[in-house]
């Protein structure tokens, strides 16, 4: 326990591990490239709404996420969403279709083909696929047909991932639906057979319910740091270099002060290594940056008073077919509590992404002009009158999981091999959600640990 750790990036990743470090009595020093702590999570309040500058909610997908929340007690209480964010709304033939849950919807629904509808009752009995490198596009077309991939896995892609189908690899990308058919044999009957396994008490800690917390995300940062301790945070790092002499990490900050470390964990996007890390072989840097940034925009849009039609879902998503300029609309004042005043409502709104990036550079005029446009009809509001209208732009949003997966994976293994006392985690591996990043940096504090 006398080891010096440092931890390079404050995101959720690089904040869970820290925590998880000071948990076990090591000694460790978090860089952050920003003026702030928490990465892309960042709550504002402004005139009676409640609103998130990047992601909004969380799924507990992990039960190290609900762990960790439990842990942290009074400062970071759990808000499980309302009833309403079970519905998802799917854009078709310029109106809104509910996006089925059960065998009568799935039936009844406009949005897939009859011919699809039939032949998936076929899918339990199809083969597995042996193409550990086949795309989701390819795996649905395969297992579920055309107009699944276009009404309901498309628009889900474009609301996980902001990415492709066709681009995104299934056993990197999804490697939850991978495994249920190369493990069960089908999408149908594994997720049957999986849910009739027994469940240890860690097991059902990830009920898979949409969450935010109390006071929004900064609930789970503040707490985080506290814990942490302030002392141990080094802001504004810009130029933040790392050398490594054989046996210990010396890290050059931006004050020209230089430390050292028996061990270095980064969590920084791969765009970012270069110039981390002067060290790396050129090869092994390629790999990792050879993987994609979608480029979204977030428009936070807030109406004191909601005239509009209901809006009681999760949120609305657009089939890239649809040709629509927006990506999706989240109705986050319908499921989560005190976001907008009573009567009014919140919606986040985002645009760009893998198949528009070009999206991201459009200047704000243009980027209200088009919010505004499409709110107004496909929500049914005949007047625009925001309360609330932020606009925020990320270069690289979500790192997309492609054909370039494998290697990715296998320069990473290499250099922590190379470089003992090294690791590398951020979104560059282990996925991209909150409880992912959680997951990740829990398992970084044991790895460091042992």
């Amino acid at each position: 326990m006398n080891k010096k750790v440092a931890v390079i990036g404050a995101g959720l990743s690089g904040l869970t591990t820290a925590y998880y470090l000071r948990k076990k009595g090591i000694d460790v020093q978090v860089f952050e490239k920003a003026g702030r702590i928490g990465g892309v999570i960042e709550t504002r309040e402004e005139d009676g709404f409640l609103y998130e500058n990047g992601p909004s909610t969380g799924v507990l997908g992990q039960p190290e996420a609900a762990a960790l929340i439990e842990e942290l007690g009074e400062a970071c209480q759990l808000e499980i969403a309302d009833e309403d964010a079970k519905y998802r709304w799917i854009w078709k033939d310029d109106r809104w279709h509910a996006l089925p849950s059960g065998l009568w919807g799935g039936i009844t629904t406009p949005l897939f083909s009859w011919y699809d509808k039939f032949r998936i009752l076929g899918e339990p009995f199809r083969k597995p696929g042996t193409n550990p490198d086949e795309s989701l596009a390819d795996l649905v077309l395969r297992r579920m047909g055309k107009s699944f991939l276009k009404y309901a896995i498309d628009p889900f892609i474009l609301g996980v991932y902001s990415g492709d189908p066709k681009k995104l690899i299934v056993k990197y990308a999804l490697p939850k639906l991978y495994s249920l058919e190369q493990n069960y044999g089908s999408f149908i009957g594994g997720a049957i057979k999986k849910g009739k396994e027994p469940k240890t008490a860690w097991d059902k800690k990830a009920t898979k319910e949409v969450f935010s917390l109390r006071g929004g995300l900064k609930s789970l940062v503040n707490a985080l740091s506290e814990q942490i301790g302030s002392e141990r945070f080094h802001l504004n790092q810009t130029n933040l270099k790392v050398e490594y002499s054989g046996e210990k990490y010396q890290i050059a900050d931006d004050a020209g002060t230089i430390s050292e470390f028996d061990q270095v964990i980064s969590t920084v996007g791969g765009y970012a290594l270069r110039q981390l890390f002067p060290f790396f072989p050129a090869a092994d840097l390629a790999k990792i940056e050879a993987m994609k940034y979608a480029r979204v925009v977030q428009v936070s849009v807030g109406f004191k008073k909601w005239e509009g039609m209901p809006i009681k879902a999760f949120g609305g998503l657009i089939p890239f077919h649809e040709n629509r300029d927006i990506l999706g609309v989240l109705f986050l004042s319908s499921f989560l509590k005190s976001r907008a005043p009573e009567g009014g409502a919140l919606l986040s709104t985002f645009l760009g992404g893998v198949r528009k990036p070009e999206m991201v550079d459009l200047p704000d005029d243009e980027i209200k002009s088009i919010v505004e446009r499409e709110l107004k009809s496909m929500l049914g509001l005949t007047k625009w009158q925001p309360d609330l209208l932020v606009i925020n732009r990320y270069q690289h949003a979500i790192p997309q999981y492609g054909i370039e997966s494998a290697g990715r994976l296998q320069a990473i293994a290499d250099l922590e091999a190379d470089f003992p006392g090294l690791f590398l985690g951020g979104n560059i591996r282990d996925g991209i959600g909150m409880a992912d990043r959680i997951k990740q940096g829990r398992n970084l504090a044991e790895s460091v640990a042992d």
